[in-house]
């Protein structure tokens, strides 16, 4: 047994090599002139998209008669205004419903699917040469990054933790689903054999049987690699291993997969064929059990190599909670920024937080921090960005995203030859992303007035504060009717809570998974609003430029609304 493991390792190493040092040699290349891999990679889609619907009303043709670099960034900037998914989504939903030829040559592969600024979710075509390109070549490279940094991260098996694959279809019958869950079905078949569980657990309905699955098929084998995006999920998964423990042992024990867990019949069906009775590891899980009291990830998974997650921006604080829960072998390695939206780059090495921008798989352009609340901002190219600069990032597609606004302010690290390496700040705009879930002011607002109409409770002044540490939301509430309880309150807020569930696909999937815990409700004093700006005032703003967000993470604006709450009645 031993024998044939570490032959597998060796040819697993060997194709990733090969393969990844091509993705590697190819960037490294390209890194050598931004400007022109910049210009290179938008005049080739300009050029693929010139007799699209959206190429036409953008004067596409007339944009490549430009005959310098700086002509053409210009002319590309003057015909194209800077987009938003409201501004595209006519033309996505002209594709969804058939019709080929409108953001890009022909239908897109697949659809991904993420929460948009309303109630209705975001809609973002694939392509085959966007997925090619940025999902296959360039997750391989990212695999052999991985290698790079610790040689024997696939000498045991990996637990990925994926969104579901396919989820639907549009109404062309194009599929809608997670990317990072295609992207692993799509794997080569020679990698396939380093997971842990098949990817049927993927399809399970249920959160809670989901996690208890995975981590009962993971808890069996030597795991020596983590891949998920959000730290949150390792956070909980130790919360339900914690909690069914022994359940996990005795159905290792038994070769089982208990009962007690909500799994769809054909999906538990396909999944106990891969399952056999191992006695010897549920003796090793006991004796854990009895040694340490509390088991953690280090004592069943002594050999992790990498645990690959975000760190950066609200993540970190996830990062922190787990990761003395590991050995000591373990490193902890940044996923790199990405979103639904655009792959943007690769994290090369363990030792840092800096991703890498593709900037010969997509066009950037990036706003500066100063400048995003501006009519008409100052853009900057690749090239012209800064090294400790803070700036929104825009960028342009080969899946008919155009100077698409990613609403993420990112801070340029460095550079990789002349390619930014860039780290995530925060969303902007009114948005919030604890742990992905991007809950938008105006859904927010949206959400409140639904749940007036709903309950006849009408709302002098309301506000919501994420709040970090707690994983959850505070909701901060002023009604009409002084008479309104601490218990009607409550009520209010749940209703709130499962309308949010309804407007953000996120919000609701982190909700269901535990990731976002229950929203805490307070009430507001009368007048609770005209208090709060009287104070800024006091402490120096101006009345004619105060402005106040209805959903934020400010610690010192939340303690100031926690001062205005209203006092309890006395017993």
């Amino acid at each position: 047994m031993k024998n044939t493991r570490v032959k597998g390792w060796a040819l697993i190493r060997l194709a990733l090599t090969i393969i990844g040092k091509k993705g590697l040699a190819e960037l490294k290349k390209a890194s050598l002139n931004a400007e022109n891999q910049s210009a290179l990679f938008l005049r080739n889609i300009i050029e693929e998209s010139k007799d699209t619907v959206y190429g036409k009303e953008r004067n596409f043709d007339e944009i490549l008669k430009a005959q310098s670099v700086e002509e053409f960034f210009e002319a590309y900037k003057k015909n194209v205004p800077l987009n938003s998914y409201e501004d595209l989504s006519p033309y996505i939903e002209r594709h969804k419903n058939g019709e080929p030829n409108v953001l890009f040559p022909g239908k897109p592969k697949m659809y991904a699917t993420t929460s948009g600024t309303t109630k209705e979710p975001k809609w973002i075509p694939i392509t085959e040469n966007y997925y090619k390109d940025v999902y296959k070549v360039m997750n391989q490279l990212w695999f052999y990054t991985l290698i790079m940094n610790k040689p024997k991260v696939f000498y045991g098996r990996t637990l990925s933790i994926v969104g579901k694959a396919i989820e639907g279809a549009a109404p062309d019958g194009t599929v809608y689903g997670s990317i990072s869950g295609i992207a692993q079905r799509d794997i080569p078949n020679f990698l396939k054999v380093v997971y842990s569980a098949p990817a049927e657990v993927f399809k399970i309905s249920d959160y809670k049987a989901r996690y208890y699955t995975l981590m009962r098929f993971g808890i069996e084998q030597n795991i020596t690699l983590i891949i998920t995006a959000n730290p949150s999920t390792l956070v909980e998964m130790q919360v339900n291993a914690n909690e069914f423990y022994d359940e996990y042992v005795n159905d290792i024990e038994r070769g089982t997969l208990s009962s007690r867990v909500k799994i769809e019949p054909e999906i538990r069906s396909c999944l106990e064929s891969y399952l056999k009775p191992n006695r010897k590891r549920a003796k090793e899980l006991r004796e854990l059990k009895e040694r340490h009291g509390t088991v953690l990830p280090k004592h069943y998974w002594p050999h992790m190599q990498i645990v690959n997650v975000w760190m950066c921006g609200n993540t970190k604080v996830y990062c922190e909670k787990i990761k003395d829960s590991f050995s000591d072998s373990a490193v902890f390695h940044e996923f790199g920024y990405f979103s639904t939206e655009c792959k943007s780059g690769i994290v090369l090495t363990s030792n840092t937080l800096d991703t890498v921008l593709f900037g010969h798989k997509m066009y950037f352009e990036f706003i500066h921090e100063s400048e995003i609340d501006k009519n008409d901002p100052k853009v900057y190219q690749l090239n012209e960005v800064k090294k400790g600069e803070r700036y929104c990032m825009v960028v342009t597609t080969a899946a008919g995203l155009y100077r698409y606004n990613t609403n993420d302010i990112i801070e340029i690290t460095g550079f990789y030859n002349q390619f930014p390496t860039i780290k995530f700040i925060q969303k902007c705009n009114g948005i919030i992303s604890m742990t992905g879930e991007k809950l938008h002011e105006r859904q927010f607002i949206d959400a409140v007035r639904t749940v007036e109409k709903e309950t006849g409770l009408e709302l002098n002044f309301f506000v919501g504060f994420a709040n970090v540490e707690k994983s959850n939301y505070s909701f901060y509430f002023e009604f009409q009717k002084e008479d309104v309880t601490q218990a009607e309150a409550e009520s209010f807020s749940a209703d709130l809570d499962k309308v949010l569930q309804t407007y953000n696909v996120e919000y609701g999937d982190k909700r269901a998974s535990d990731r976002i815990k229950e929203p805490e409700t307070s009430l507001l004093v009368k007048n609770s609003f005209e208090k709060f700006k009287a104070a800024c005032i006091e402490r120096g703003f101006r009345d004619g430029q105060f402005k106040l967000n209805l959903l934020m993470q400010d610690e010192k604006r939340q303690q100031a609304f926690k001062e205005l709450i209203k006092p309890s009645p006395k017993a």
